[in-house]
């Protein structure tokens, strides 16, 4: 019998029993019974503690007043809990008697034992109910076999009810090894793939995980290139520039990007684009002009949305793919809410709406949140109406959602990023910094598996990435040759980023690699 007192591991933290313990429990839980019992053999260690089997050889003699006596027996158990484990053998043995016919042996069990536990007139409820319940279940209690599995079923409910040391947490070893694989994830600031990990040693990603070199310039644009944007399936990306231009490119499998359409039909410079949920359809904006809704497929415009006075500065689509909002620049027009062809839903404006400078709805379709009066974030609960306002000290220049739609961040002209829940939890948002914003539009966005990164655009030409975890940039790209104003991250591959600059150009970044670029091109 191994001693209760001997300590293992390096800092002497470990019990050496209990680690044996739960050893044994994993080989049982995975079918190794031999293996389980070679080893309780041979190390003098149960899985079961004493006070459980003692309670098992009870349950299946059916001593149900020695098994009630039991757990009243057992050290430092809380009121609650053995209340509730006494409830689970009363309960069984209950249903016992009154589906053998036995009224009477149920109802004096049922005078002694329950005014001792003090139970509830809810838990006396549950018990009438449950032995009523059980009487149209045409369970054959005179069959041995059925009561053996009922017997058994309710010990399974006790190792569950039963806190260690009687029993131990189910699969308490695979739980006590996932803990330690998510912090160690947790704690990789490069981590960027989902499914699992070796356990052979500890995990540490490198920088190859995420996107560091240049394996692409796209050169198409004749002037500054202001947005860029994957669309939801990542199979597409999509620029605007001010040579009042749009272009679709298409994702290859290997990677590469291709011309898919150029979109030519705005006056004025195109300042942003907005893929629909189903990517079927892409809005396009001219800076202080129309707003156009273009066909993905056929390259061709379908609508332009051209409301008397009401200049679009953002918009976003609903999850339908069907209703889309838009903010004005101007103040008093406020936002709108149309329908593919232009058809007005809903709109807020009036005297008190002051100018929407970005806008985003939340991927559940249930949050619209705005930027407005420069340094304003108001987030509007659309089903219930509730509205929270955020006020930042410095003007915000954009806005960008999570993935999954619980947090935001905003870029500021303070040369800060930061990071808001969406549902209003905490009092600070976490802050990124580094990069450098005075005086343009410069767009940041959330990128790799589970929005775990984000990058920005910046004004010296350069790419930012930051792990969220960290206020400090993990990561400078280099490689434009003037401001970057807009970064996208593609939702489906999360080793691919994308940003547009005013040198004209769209870069693609990739892993690092030295096949990656071509020969002629720069990094």
């Amino acid at each position: 019998m191994e001693s209760s007192s001997v300590l293992i591991g390096s800092k002497g933290l470990i019990r050496k029993h209990e680690f044996v313990r739960i050893i044994i429990q994993c080989l049982y839980s995975f079918g190794y019974q031999k293996s389980a019992l070679c080893l309780e053999a041979e190390s003098g260690i149960s899985y079961k503690s004493n006070d459980f089997k003692l309670l098992e050889s009870q349950i299946f003699s059916g001593n149900w007043y020695g098994c009630i006596d039991t757990i009243s027996g057992i050290k430092d158990l809380t009121d609650e809990v053995r209340v509730s484990a006494v409830f689970l053998v009363l309960k069984h043995c209950l249903l016992e008697y009154s589906n053998c016919g036995d009224d009477a042996s149920a109802l004096a069990m049922l005078r002694k034992e329950a005014p001792m536990f003090r139970f509830s007139r809810d838990k006396i409820h549950k018990l009438a109910y449950s032995i009523f319940t059980s009487k149209n279940m045409n369970l054959d209690y005179s069959n041995d076999s059925v009561i053996h599995e009922l017997r058994k079923k309710l010990l399974r409910d006790l190792e569950k009810a039963l806190p260690p040391p009687t029993c131990l947490l189910d699969r308490r070893l695979e739980q006590l090894v996932e803990t330690t694989v998510v912090a160690q994830i947790d704690s990789c600031m490069y981590h960027n793939f989902s499914g699992p990990v070796s356990i052979y040693e500890d995990h540490c990603c490198g920088r190859d995980q995420i996107p560091t070199e240049t394996i692409q310039i796209l050169a198409e644009h004749k002037n500054e290139v202001w947005y860029v944007q994957f669309s939801n399936n990542g199979e597409y990306l999509a620029s605007s520039s001010s040579d009042c231009s749009a272009i679709i490119w298409k994702v290859l499998e290997d990677g590469k990007l291709t011309l898919r359409h150029i979109l030519r039909s705005h006056q004025s410079q195109v300042s942003f684009v907005a893929w629909s949920p189903d990517d079927t359809k892409l809005l396009t904006c001219g800076h202080a002009e129309v707003l156009k809704l273009w066909d993905v497929e056929t390259g061709t415009c379908k609508h332009t949305f051209e409301d008397h006075g009401f200049i679009v500065s953002s918009c976003a689509w609903f999850p339908d793919s069907k209703r889309l909002v838009c903010g004005s620049a101007d103040p008093e027009k406020g936002i709108h809410l149309w329908d593919c062809d232009g058809n007005e839903i809903k709109a807020w404006r009036g005297t008190r709406m002051p100018k929407i400078l970005d806008l985003a709805v939340t991927p559940n379709g249930e949050n619209l949140i705005s930027i407005f009066s420069d340094k304003e974030i108001r987030i509007l609960n659309l089903e219930s109406n509730a509205e929270r306002v955020i006020a930042e000290e410095h003007s915000i220049s954009s806005l960008s959602i999570s993935v999954d739609g619980k947090f935001f961040i905003v870029n500021l002209n303070n040369q800060e990023i930061h990071m808001w829940d969406v549902a209003g939890e905490w009092q600070q948002p976490l802050k990124y910094t580094g990069h450098q914003q005075n005086k343009y539009v410069i767009r940041s966005c959330f990128g790799g598996v589970n929005s775990a990164f984000i990058a920005s655009g910046s004004e010296n030409s350069e790419v930012y990435i930051w792990s969220r975890q960290s206020s400090k940039p993990i990561e400078v790209l280099s490689g434009h040759s003037t401001t970057v104003n807009c970064v996208s991250w593609n939702p489906k591959r999360p080793k691919m980023l994308a940003s547009a600059s005013d040198d004209q150009t769209i870069r693609i970044w990739g892993p690092a690699s030295s096949k990656n670029v071509k020969p002629g091109q720069s990094s």
